[in-house]
């Protein structure tokens, strides 16, 4: 088990944003509750297939008989965040992530890890006398409306990086392209 979990059962925000220019972005899932505020770092692929998933387990809960869970089918508009990210000191750069359902609390479960670095703790001897390395977790659990929102803000923000070159998909970069088409 961890031994810092930053919970967050029912929070004030929690969405992706980033820092930077196109092509050298840092992307962030941000969580708030009160004046407490995490920030984690994330690729842009975790990003994408986050709200990708999300979206997944939403439009399969409200194809459940009746929809017992109320799921909206679009982002309430009241939901939707377009501020951008608060102050960011982060916590951890994500490695391995999970989601999951909670139908008792009726809330998306989101579980994100830090990236570990086995080899560099056993070639220099920083684990702890237990065998266990001090370690963090994000926890967050979010109500199905402001998981709609924070998967259609998600796709946004990953959507509005570099244009891909229309001849070999590559991202165009903003000082130009050279494209290398199959073949050539």
């Amino acid at each position: 088990m961890p031994s810092r979990v930053h919970e967050f059962d029912w929070p004030d925000r929690v969405v992706v944003g980033t820092i930077g220019v196109p092509g050298s972005r840092t992307f962030y899932l941000q969580v708030r509750a009160g004046a407490k505020v995490v920030s984690v770092a994330m690729e842009k692929q975790q990003s994408a297939l986050l709200a990708e998933k999300i979206d997944e387990i939403l439009d399969q809960l409200s194809t459940v008989e009746g929809n017992p869970f109320s799921v909206p089918a679009g982002t309430p508009l009241e939901l939707v965040d377009n501020d951008p990210l608060e102050a960011v000191q982060e916590q951890f750069r994500v490695g391995a992530m999970s989601l999951g359902w909670d139908p008792t609390t009726v809330q998306v479960v989101i579980e994100a890890q830090p990236i570990t670095d086995v080899e560099a703790d056993e070639d220099d001897g920083s684990l702890d006398q237990d065998g266990a390395g001090d370690s963090e977790m994000l926890l967050v659990r979010i109500p199905v409306g402001t998981a709609r929102a924070f998967a259609q803000r998600t796709r946004e923000i990953v959507g509005a990086g570099r244009p891909t070159c229309p001849l070999c998909g590559y991202p165009v970069d903003p000082d130009g392209h050279i494209c290398t088409l199959p073949g050539d």
